[in-house]
């Protein structure tokens, strides 16, 4: 698979990566509180135990299935879709809480203005990330996106492969962005360079072992590190 020909300025020959795909919760979105509380308000409304703020941050980025069976191991499971439908009337009643993280516009449409390509690997759902993007009127900025209800969810690298496969890059010439270990084992199963932030939902100490080029700690500080190697 070779990377696509831009033809699309200078900058097209000196850029690291075609393709930069970034996760959405905690990576462009400053959902990452949102989303714990979403969980443990389900897990309290059947009955379960409420997972501390750090368990229930640690599953963004899985699938809705994987994610509560994650955060709630002590429900039968038969229980699953009711927990799921109590998360998405949390999630739902309060999602215009989110909000971009300060500079993330800014950063996006300067990676287009050099002929980034710009992709979405979301745990999301489509509907849930269609929404997102309508809502912040983001849709725009991406070439191709990808949730976790249409293709494989995290970490397995199908999602980031049909990215890459739908643009017409090669693993060589894509990064993966993300604020969770899932995101960076997701792009070192695909083969992919990988950058974390630690403004998300997990721990930025535990990167280390996946092997991301960079952690940054602000999403200016991301930007500029683009600017300066993507």
């Amino acid at each position: 698979m070779s990377a696509p020909e831009s033809g699309r300025g200078a900058a097209a020959g000196v850029r690291r990566f075609d393709l930069i795909a970034f996760d959405w919760d905690g990576t462009l979105f400053d959902s990452t509180r949102l989303i714990a509380r979403c969980i443990q308000s389900a897990c309290a409304d059947v009955g379960t135990v409420v997972p501390s703020d750090r368990d229930a941050s640690y599953v963004i980025g899985l699938g809705l299935a994987e994610a509560l069976l994650h955060a709630a191991p002590q429900l039968p499971r038969e229980r699953y879709g009711e927990l799921a439908d109590r998360y998405r009337h949390h999630y739902f009643a309060r999602q215009d809480e989110i909000v971009l993280f300060d500079g993330t516009l800014a950063m996006l449409e300067d990676l287009r203005s050099r002929n980034h390509r710009l992709g979405v690997a979301t745990g999301k759902s489509r509907r849930g990330l269609d929404r997102a993007l309508e809502r912040a009127g983001l849709g725009y900025l991406f070439d191709a996106t990808r949730t976790a209800d249409e293709t494989a969810g995290k970490p397995d690298p199908l999602m980031l492969r049909e990215l890459m496969r739908e643009i017409g890059v090669s693993p060589e010439r894509t990064l993966m962005i993300g604020d969770t270990t899932h995101d960076l084992q997701l792009a070192v199963n695909a083969g992919c360079a990988s950058v974390g932030v630690s403004f998300g939902a997990h721990d930025h100490a535990s990167f280390a072992a996946l092997g991301p080029l960079h952690v940054a700690h602000s999403t200016a500080e991301l930007a500029a590190w683009l600017q300066a190697h993507g």
